[in-house]
């Protein structure tokens, strides 16, 4: 079974990039994406259990990413991942205080970030 991604991400081009590659790379399907807190926030408050990892950008068009992590209550399965061009310790630290369970920089580790997604599909597979 494919892990469920749900994209959380305002730039169309890096949305379109990121759900492409994501699906080309690694054994996931992108269910669905939002580009703003409070789009995130109602789909993922109302789909709780259609998704293996939500994928968030901290800076949306509107609201931001940090708060759609704090709105969430995700399962033990379930995966928060921040992926954002915001990489300071002080917005790491806040992100996992508030459930993040990993960050990463969009311009320094991409390569990290889809090993990580990586190793979820592989052992969402189990």
């Amino acid at each position: 079974m494919q892990l469920r991604i749900y994209l959380v991400e305002d730039n169309p081009i890096i949305l379109e990039w990121l759900a492409e590659a994501l699906e080309e790379l690694t054994d996931t399907r992108v269910i669905g994406s939002s580009g703003t807190e409070c789009e995130a926030c109602r789909w993922l408050s109302t789909h709780q259990c259609c998704w293996d990892v939500v994928v968030v950008d901290l800076w949306l068009a509107q609201g931001n990413g940090l708060e759609v992590i704090r709105q969430l209550s995700p399962t033990l399965a379930q995966k928060v991942v921040v992926l954002t061009n915001y990489p300071t310790p002080q917005m790491r630290e806040l992100c996992m205080s508030a459930g993040a369970d990993a960050f990463f920089d969009k311009s320094t580790e991409l390569d990290e970030f889809t090993t990580y997604v990586f190793e979820e599909s592989a052992n969402h597979q189990d």
